[in-house]
């Protein structure tokens, strides 16, 4: 089954309004958490500043990306354009990974040296703006991602949790050297626990990009779920040699369905497109179904 025309472009609004909002979030966060954390000499709120920035470059891609991987199928595309988002996930998730890098270089070479200027009160302002308006923007965006079926749109929500969560070794690193000026090494470590925390995400973002780009399956549960489905449709005497294959978040199915062979091709053929129709409608990742027909009149 082919998504409309109209169900493409609603998806591709929607995409497009929760990364703009995104974006915007991020520019801001970014600038306000640069100067305060520049203003209040504090390394850890100013690489958290970085990391809100880096975000931008993933909204940035999935702006572009999504006109492309939501385009129809055509000739020289017959199964669509969704690997596109695949390759965009990747990219979003070396963006993570090389910011991340960065703010840890960065904060070790700092940590080594051993210097550190008196931090200002203003920098806790950073750390809980943050946290409060990118847990925000994570829930929004990673309902639209649920809802629209986009790996892009979850692995930038997830960026937007990065965010958050790093927030938090950042506010108890500023509070703790506030308070005790011989805990300011505490701001580099932070800084260093950030840059860490977003390097996993990013690497858990680009294994499972690699594995959607490797046409992997279905997990074992959901093949079984499949088969009891069919078993369970009217006229159905079975099925066997079930195949799927995974396109960015959605999943082709290839199965073989045994059918009374002494049924006439029309009926053989509804039997079959009962059988399609309820799959996709069962299980919303699936977005096509082959189905080989089988007689089994000869069979007891």
């Amino acid at each position: 089954m082919n998504i409309d025309v109209t169900t493409q472009d609603a998806i591709k609004n929607r995409i497009r309004k929760v990364t703009l909002i995104g974006l915007f979030a991020n520019i801001i966060l970014s600038v306000v958490k640069f100067i305060i954390g520049t203003m209040g000499n504090s390394q850890a709120v100013v690489a958290d500043s970085l990391h809100s920035f880096s975000d931008t470059s993933s909204d940035f891609v999935i702006l572009f990306g999504v006109k492309y991987w939501t385009a129809p199928a055509d000739e020289s595309h017959p199964f669509g354009h969704q690997k596109i988002e695949s390759f965009v996930t990747i990219l979003i998730g070396l963006i993570l990974m090389a910011v991340a890098s960065g703010i840890g270089y960065n904060a070790i070479l700092s940590l080594m040296n051993r210097s550190q200027a008196s931090l200002n009160w203003m920098v806790i302002l950073c750390p809980v703006l943050s946290f409060i308006v990118k847990e925000v923007m994570f829930r929004i965006t990673y309902k639209v991602g649920i809802e629209t079926n986009s790996s892009s749109v979850k692995a930038n929500a997830w960026h937007h949790r990065t965010d958050a969560l790093s927030s938090i070794p950042v506010l108890v690193a500023v509070v703790a050297s506030l308070i005790n000026p011989k805990l300011a090494f505490l701001d580099h470590v932070g800084a260093i626990i950030v840059s860490v925390f977003i390097i996993k995400v990013g690497l858990d973002i680009l294994f499972t990009s690699i594995n959607e780009l490797l046409d992997t399956g279905m997990p074992e549960q959901e093949l079984v779920d499949i088969e009891k489905t069919i078993l369970s449709i009217p006229n159905v005497r079975g099925v066997h040699k079930i195949r799927t294959r995974k396109l960015a978040s959605s999943f082709y199915v290839d199965l073989h369905l045994e059918v009374d062979g002494f049924l006439t091709v029309v009926a053989g053929h509804d039997i079959s497109e009962t059988v399609k129709q309820i799959l996709i409608v069962k299980n919303k990742r699936i977005i096509d179904v082959m189905v080989h027909l089988e007689p089994v009149s000869q069979k007891k």
